[in-house]
Parts: C-alpha cells; structure tokens; sequence
C-alpha cells in the first residue's frame, strides 16, 4: 500500500520526502501513520528499481532539497499496480481507499470498471464479523448492543459503497461506448 501510494502521488507532481509524507498521512494516517522508518526505505526500494528518480534542488532557507520524480517506469508499474490490484487491495478497506483515491490515474474505464467489479463482488458475499458455526449472523440475531452496532454500520456503509459502485460501474461502462 505504501508504494503504491508513493507512486499515485508522484504521478501528479515531483515531491520532496516531507510533502509525500504528508500526503500520504493525509489519506491513511488516521488509520497508520507514515512514520520516515518506513516510507524513506520504501522510496530507496522504488528508486532502486528504478521506478522514481531522486534529484537534489537547493532549499528557498535551509539546506538542499531531495525531489522525487516518476520515472516512465514508475508511471508503467502504477498501472500496472491499479489494474491488477492484490486481492487484500479490495478486501481490506484502507488498501482499498488507497487504490480508490488513485484509481484514476488508470485511464482505461473498462479496466477502472474491472476493478471496481472486483471490489462490488467482494462486498455482495455474505459476511459479518461474527458467526454461529459457519453462519454469519446478522444485527437482530445478537444481544449485544455493542455488537449491532458494528454490524448496522458496516450494513449501512456497504449499502452505500454497493450503490455508488454500481453508479459508477454502470457510468464507466457507458462513457466507454
């Protein structure tokens, strides 16, 4: 997830370190912040692989500046990443807002179509977060209040990702004609 979201954001602009971890906190932050342990290792393995390009710019008040700028490559293997998603990319929520804030960086619709297929069909199985034997049990079946609540909002979101994806689906399908 985090490559992924190093290669979405540079796509738009070259960014030095601080300003992509500060996008990148933005959007998964709440959720696991970026620490620099981990994204400047990230960005070495992305340069390594030659996916972006480290330039050094002389800073307006302190000390030179490293930039960081996709490579063609870089701009290839977003793609690639955004068609072809892991399956924990749609399973996993905050993997899947990820690829969602950055799905448009795909410019094929049939193949932005193709994912979000993937995410709808993941959200049309039956599931819960609890279960009696292998059945999943639905809010008015528990006593717990606590527990109806985590399933009658996870009811409520996925009824409203399960209308905008069809929405949206159905848009991608059509402007495709």
């Amino acid at each position: 997830m985090l490559e992924l979201a190093i290669l979405g954001f540079l796509y738009d602009a070259p960014l030095h370190g601080y300003e992509l971890r500060k996008r990148i906190t933005a959007l998964t932050g709440h959720v696991k912040p970026v620490a620099e342990s981990t994204l400047y290792p990230a960005i070495k393995r992305l340069e390594k692989a030659e996916l972006l390009a480290r330039a050094t710019r002389p800073g307006s008040v302190a000390a030179p500046r490293h930039v960081l700028t996709l490579t063609n490559e870089g701009r290839g293997e977003l793609r690639r990443r955004l068609a072809e998603p892991v399956q924990r990319d749609i399973t996993d929520e905050n993997r899947w807002f990820t690829v969602l804030a950055l799905l448009r960086h795909l410019a094929d619709t049939a193949a932005q179509a193709a994912v979000l297929r993937r995410r709808l069909a993941f959200l049309e199985e039956p599931a819960s977060f609890f279960y009696e034997g292998d059945r999943p049990l639905r809010a008015e079946e528990l006593d717990d209040p606590f527990r109806q609540g985590i399933l009658i909002i996870a009811r409520a979101t996925s009824r409203a990702e399960l209308t905008w994806l069809r929405a949206t689906i159905d848009s991608l399908e059509h402007s495709g004609r």
